[in-house]
């Protein structure tokens, strides 16, 4: 009888930490979302404006060595449905050694019923998009990166959800990747890494954010697209030059300072360039989640030293889940490896690995559903989308992959001083096989030396 408990007290710990755990912390908060953003999506009614009641709206757009995207970028905003007369384009040039400047003027002169303002910069993007901010004119500011394009309602729908919503003061828009640029991709292996990015950003903003803005806990508002009240961002601290993630730190101000809610509009879509390689993807990665652990410093230092932080405050929350939980979750992959050591039957290792694997697609189709129900509305998008399904059968190896990146991202921030230049996936990996090698050879010279006196000893 005791040998029987024993076996069932075994077999219920091995489940529970390898099977029940991931259920809690991932897969039943994917159910939650489902459902709630399933009733977002089928009761939440929109009232439409007249269009001759739009208000004025600023676009800033930072300018960086932009000439390759610049005019895809303004074209967008040009051929968008609001009115071109109620747009003022503000172009905020930090250093650029480009032509930009020539592809601006190229579109003053093809986009006449457009109002641009070229602003030369030389300290930095947040001093630059300050400088924006004071010059900026209209009801509502919209930030867009040059590198992107809207999606032809995009503007519209924005300036629609802060008219029909006096309570919502700041917001983000969609980010999705450009589906030609992913399609012209030659080779086959980047191809199916930017076809997971695309899911990706999917699930962050049309499943994750999406559920966020019902709970009215978005974490951060995307610097390519984002927009304000101009009465609200001017009560800011305004753009943060001490952090890598400007856009995270404006949102935590108009949170914590301002007490005001940030939000999402689902139907407002941006489309970014997919990125270009695996040191582009790292460099990113790293920047973000080094940008997140600084501005939680500057704001949540006090409630981290409170228990009950961790029940009040949902960006604690994350703070441990992302960062705290990161490694016990890097301990419990190695461990894998080590329960065949311990004698656990090589099926039973195998089988939960199979079965967490499977929770993870199901989570990933859920996500899908969603994202797909709320892209209807953009037939060659949802057309697009739903052919990728079996994507879901990759996201839990992608999202694997990019937990490793940001691990990366949390030991370097620790270890470096903040930085907008980071080292790339390239140098890490060469970075890492000198540490290797310098540690092999210290081993062999303490080995060699060993030997040495043994030869000696022999001798004597």
């Amino acid at each position: 009888m005791r040998n029987l408990w024993m076996a069932l007290s075994n077999s219920l710990i091995f489940w529970m930490a390898w099977i029940l755990i991931p259920f809690l912390m991932e897969i039943i908060p994917a159910l939650f979302g489902f459902f709630l953003l399933i009733k977002k999506r089928f009761f939440t009614k929109h009232s439409e404006l007249e269009v001759g009641r739009l208000p004025e709206i600023t676009l800033i757009i930072p300018i960086y060595n932009s000439a390759p995207t610049l005019y895809g970028c303004l074209q967008s905003v040009y051929e968008s449905t609001y009115p071109n007369e109620k747009i003022s384009i503000m172009l905020v040039n930090n250093k650029s050694q480009d032509n930009s400047f020539e592809i601006f003027t190229q579109c003053q002169k093809e986009m006449e019923e457009l109002s641009m303002q070229w602003l030369n910069a030389r300290q930095g993007k947040s001093k630059a998009l300050n400088m924006a901010l004071f010059n900026a004119q209209g009801k509502y500011i919209i930030h867009i990166d040059s590198d992107g394009k809207l999606e032809q309602n995009a503007l519209k729908n924005m300036v629609l959800r802060f008219e029909q919503n006096e309570d919502i003061h700041c917001m983000t828009g969609s980010i999705l990747v450009e589906p030609d640029l992913i399609e012209n991709t030659d080779s086959f292996l980047m191809k199916l890494i930017r076809r997971c990015e695309f899911c990706e950003y999917g699930q962050a903003f049309l499943a994750g954010r999406n559920y966020e803005s019902e709970l009215d806990s978005v974490f951060t508002l995307s610097g390519a697209f984002s927009a304000f009240r101009k009465s609200t961002i001017l009560k800011t601290q305004l753009y943060n030059t001490d952090t890598v993630c400007e856009d995270t730190h404006v949102t935590f101000q108009v949170r914590k300072m301002l007490k005001k809610k940030v939000h999402l509009c689902e139907n407002a879509l941006f489309f970014v360039d997919p990125i270009d390689d695996m040191n582009k993807m790292y460099t990113q990665r790293q920047r973000w989640q080094r940008g997140e652990l600084e501005v939680m410093h500057m704001f949540l230092s006090k409630e981290m030293k409170v228990a009950k932080g961790f029940l009040s405050n949902f960006m604690v929350r994350l703070l441990i889940f992302d960062h705290t939980f990161a490694f016990p979750r890097m301990i419990w992959y190695f461990a894998l490896i080590c329960l065949v050591f311990l004698n656990y039957p090589m099926k039973l290792v195998v089988g939960s690995v199979l079965l967490i694997y499977l929770l993870y697609v199901f989570s990933s189709f859920l996500f899908f559903l969603n994202i797909l129900s709320y892209l209807r509305e953009f037939k060659d998008i949802y057309q697009y989308y739903r052919g990728k399904w079996y994507i879901c059968l990759l996201m839990p190896l992608y999202n694997f992959l990019i937990f490793w990146i940001r691990f990366a991202g949390i030991i370097n921030s620790i270890n470096s001083s903040s930085a907008w230049r980071t080292r790339n996936f390239t140098q890490e990996c060469q970075c890492f096989r000198d540490i290797v090698k310098d540690d092999f050879l210290f081993i062999i010279k303490i080995v060699e030396k060993l030997r040495k006196v043994s030869n000696d000893e022999t001798k004597d």
